[in-house]
């Protein structure tokens, strides 16, 4: 089932009543078939799950269906299907994977199968391989330019000043532009995004260039709005004209930066959560961590060290020797 195009639900895409029926008929049974997972499917979309979220658990959903074939479903058989996906994935990947099948177990009122997560020590520090730096964004920017590639440029430029997530980037529209603000529906959430007088002021002259005088300002050549998939392409370009690592260069990252940015100069993770849209300040603290790198020079600026003098550390000294 797609759930990314919206459509009534009734006869048609969403039409899935009788495949419930014909689940729920065999909920008795432990053999998990393609009718069971369109049935929850259809459960999550009637509880306002994001297309996206629906998407991710249909393809976790399908992978533990083809591991399972014809096998009963019992818990033994999904903690062997957990510990082959730790071989080969991330644990907070495990764990998507992993909400996705006990989720469609409580569904099915299969609970004895339910499997517990994967306890993850939250991260101190981030990696410096995958952190964007703000002098590499300017690059990013600058070679853009460059290329004269006004579109990415300011695409660039409007999401990293604003934070919003690239999913987000069509609601950046000209009437928005003229409002100063945008009203971003994401994930069942309405949040207000504001946009600076200088964003504005280049955004308009874009608009006024391309003659876009509503809808999304950020369109392809046939008039759609631009996509993940789009940016993504068009950013590994520019990574490589900028000199900047490709590992670095993707979407995501650019409101990565604008969360550590605006965390250095205001230290108020709960008003950034806010910003972002985020609905757990865990995941607002993830985009505030710092590097390793960086803790290191923190350390180096407090002065705790004793200099040394003549190559002997002051701490051999007695005071009197002073």
């Amino acid at each position: 089932m797609n759930y990314n195009k919206k459509k009534t639900p009734g006869r048609g895409l969403y039409d899935l009543s009788s495949r419930r029926k014909g689940a729920v008929r065999k909920m008795g049974e432990r053999r998990l078939t393609r009718e069971m997972v369109d049935a929850y499917a259809l459960w999550l979309y009637e509880n306002e799950k994001s297309a996206g979220t629906i998407a991710k658990y249909q393809y976790y959903l399908e992978e533990f269906r083809k591991a399972a074939g014809e096998q009963e479903v019992e818990k033994d058989l999904v903690i062997t299907w957990k510990q082959k996906l730790r071989e080969r994935l991330a644990p907070s990947t495990v764990n998507g994977a992993l909400a996705a099948v006990n989720g469609l177990f409580r569904f099915l009122g299969w609970d004895s199968c339910v499997v517990r997560l994967i306890k993850i020590r939250r991260r101190i520090f981030g990696t410096e391989e995958t952190e964007l730096s703000k002098g590499e964004y300017q690059r990013l920017v600058w070679a853009a330019r460059e290329n004269r590639d006004e579109r990415m440029e300011l695409l660039l430029q409007t999401v990293c000043s604003t934070g919003i997530r690239i999913s987000e980037l069509p609601f950046i529209t000209a009437e928005a532009v003229e409002r100063g603000c945008a009203e971003v529906d994401c994930k069942g959430k309405v949040r207000r995004i504001y946009l600076t007088s200088g964003l504005r002021r280049i955004l308009r002259a874009y608009m006024k260039k391309r003659g876009i005088a509503n809808g999304p300002v950020f369109v392809t050549r046939t008039g759609r709005a631009m996509d993940r998939s789009n940016i993504w392409r068009e950013m590994k370009k520019l990574a490589e004209l900028a000199g900047v690592a490709a590992e670095k260069v993707f979407p995501h990252n650019l409101r990565h930066l604008f969360a550590r940015v605006y965390y250095s100069m205001e230290k108020d993770l709960l008003r950034l959560a806010d910003i972002l849209g985020h609905s757990s300040i865990n995941t607002t603290r993830v985009y505030t961590m710092e590097s390793g790198g960086t803790h290191i020079r923190q350390l180096e600026r407090m002065g705790l060290l004793a200099e040394e003098n003549n190559g002997i550390s002051l701490l051999l000294f007695t005071p009197a020797e002073f």
